[in-house]
């Protein structure tokens, strides 16, 4: 079963609200590894409206698991990634309009922009992910740019509404999934998954990596923090520890089952 990296970023979000202190995202991610999560993700935006640049050092220096750092192949970015260091950088497409990243990169754009980040940061050691939507061109393209990893967009599977489009929708992820892994890509994925659709994505074999963020900051407004945790982790790990969920809700009871 994959791996489960957890986002902060929303944690974030409450905090700018006040613009104060608390809650804080460092806290978060303590809180999520001790509740076993694999990971810490977060994305330092170009407008900063929720993680900053103190944050993403501050996580760097005191988080046990990896830090994967989601962002816009902009130059100031690439700069502060590049001190900063995190064991994975996951380029992103970025529109200050949208309210959050809406689809995957368009991977026949901007390939000069996009080329330079990957050297810079590939040059200090930064392992690259590119967030990319389960289309059979881009998974083209990224093989193109050699990088080792991507990460689906899942979006679109996340939303639909009908069986059918459900159905559509993950028989498209598991295609993009098996293309990128016989072009010997790492496959992880994210995006709109929450605790009633994640399971068909986590039980597909060649996925490597589920990240999460929104729908575990949601949650746990009524369970806590490590609880929320500890249900995601039994469903994307797929390990039945009864301990653990004794206190969720019949609606993930039910995913769980």
């Amino acid at each position: 079963m994959p791996r489960l990296g957890v986002n902060v970023d929303h944690v974030a979000t409450l905090r700018q609200a006040r613009r104060g202190d608390t809650p804080s995202p460092l806290w978060a991610a303590r809180a999520a590894e001790e509740a076993g999560c694999d990971g810490i993700v977060c994305h330092l935006r170009e407008d900063r409206r929720h993680i900053q640049e103190e944050d993403l050092w501050k996580l760097r220096r005191t988080i046990r698991t990896r830090l994967n750092l989601e962002m816009a192949a902009h130059p100031e970015i690439v700069r502060i990634a590049c001190q900063v260091k995190p064991d994975q950088a996951t380029l992103v497409p970025e529109r200050r309009a949208e309210l959050t990243t809406e689809g995957g990169l368009d991977l026949s754009r901007n390939v000069a922009q996009l080329d330079s980040a990957i050297r810079r940061l590939r040059a200090v050691g930064i392992r690259i992910s590119l967030f990319v939507d389960p289309n059979p061109r881009q998974i083209q393209q990224a093989a193109k740019l050699a990088v080792p990893m991507i990460e689906l967009h899942t979006g679109r599977y996340a939303h639909a509404k009908k069986k059918q489009e459900v159905t559509q929708r993950l028989r498209e992820i598991k295609e993009a999934v098996r293309m990128a892994r016989s072009a010997g890509i790492i496959v992880a994925a994210g995006h709109g998954l929450d605790y009633q659709n994640v399971r068909p994505v986590a039980e597909i074999p060649e996925v490597e990596e589920l990240n999460i963020g929104f729908s575990i900051v949601a949650r746990a407004m009524e369970a806590g923090f490590p609880q929320a945790v500890r249900e995601m982790a039994v469903l994307v790990h797929g390990k039945d520890r009864p301990s653990l969920i004794s206190q969720a809700p019949p609606r993930v009871l039910e995913a769980i089952r």
